[in-house]
């Protein structure tokens, strides 16, 4: 392997910025995406032909899904979550990929972690302590995940909790119902209280784009969130129907690319759920780039909710060292 052609893939594409400022958020503003109009088969013929038209190979295809590594939240939401499942997910989380690897591809020293690690509030506490001594912070999902649906004073106590435990990052669900029945003003005082509940950690509105029914109402819920001080809009819990695709994202990014032009603010992204292969890594990456740029290539505003997509990235690179694959059962999570 050519090690001097990686390290301008890596100039490119793995170097970390210094953290944005978080969003302050605005007055509720509905003239801002009222009357916004969305054509559907445009949208899906421009998320299609994005992944077809751009190709990224060789050493840059290896910088790239090092890059996707960087910004993934890895996460486990699972009902029989443990103690030791989060400590193990926590030990991959602080070395991603296999130190032989990193060392073939001139990354030893480079100190690759994962973007965060996520987990329900009550497992907040077993991760901060396995994440003790590295600057990968806990993102924690609350306020009733996934149906958002619990009264809005426990879902509020929900974020204090995850935030006293030690979470930095928490992922709220909205409540759709105010989305399909357009109470802006309802969805947008929900918002503020859960922004001000979290306090210092950051917010990410997830926004259960498969229970929106339309690409108008995703774009709509991604403003009012915005507005209402969401550092972070994503796209799913991963318990929906249907989860992450490239043209609902591409719907949000427009809102994001939209709130900033008005306001001045900078938002991230964060799509999640159905993403599980390097490709699918790849796509969004590409979606990123081709929209908004470099600068939406680094974890403090772009992150990738997935688990097991890890483990493909990482076979991957794997290939791009030795020219070989290997069984996925060698790249185990935890």
């Amino acid at each position: 392997m050519n090690t001097q052609d990686l390290s301008v893939a890596k100039g490119t594409h793995l170097a970390v910025q210094k953290a944005h400022a978080r969003n302050t958020g605005t007055e509720l503003k509905p003239e801002w995406f009222e009357d916004i109009a969305v054509n559907r088969s445009a949208t899906e013929r421009r998320a299609a032909t994005l992944t077809t038209r751009r190709t990224v190979k060789k050493e840059y295809q290896a910088a790239w899904l090092v890059k996707a590594i960087t910004c993934i939240d890895l996460t486990t939401l699972a009902g029989d979550d443990t103690a030791g499942r989060v400590q193990r997910l926590c030990a991959k989380a602080k070395r991603p990929v296999r130190i032989d690897i990193l060392e073939a591809l001139g990354l030893g020293d480079a100190n690759i972690t994962t973007g965060a690690v996520c987990v329900y509030p009550t497992m907040v506490g077993h991760a901060v302590k396995a994440l003790r001594g590295t600057n990968i912070p806990v993102a924690s999902v609350a306020t009733g995940f996934p149906a958002g649906l619990t009264p809005l004073p426990q879902r509020l106590a929900e974020i204090k909790y995850a935030v006293g435990e030690g979470a930095k990052e928490i992922d709220i669900v909205i409540n759709r119902e105010q989305v399909l029945t357009q109470n802006w003003e309802a969805l947008y005082d929900e918002i503020v209280q859960m922004r001000e509940a979290s306090g210092d950690a950051h917010l990410k509105a997830i926004l259960a784009t498969g229970d929106l029914n339309t690409l108008r109402n995703v774009y709509r819920a991604s403003m009012v969130a915005m507005q209402a001080g969401a550092d972070f809009i994503k796209t799913s819990t991963g318990k929906e129907d249907v989860n992450a695709t490239l043209p609902v994202s591409l719907i949000m990014l427009r809102a994001l690319r939209d709130f900033g032009e008005y306001s001045g603010q900078i938002v991230g992204f964060k799509p999640a759920g159905g993403m599980k292969t390097a490709k699918d890594a790849m796509n969004w990456l590409i979606l990123m780039k081709e929209e908004l740029g470099l600068p939406w290539l680094q974890p403090d505003l772009f992150r990738l909710g997935a688990s097991s997509m890890l483990g493909d990235i990482e076979r991957q690179l794997e290939h791009y060292v030795t020219g070989r694959y290997a069984a996925s059962s060698r790249h185990a999570l935890a």
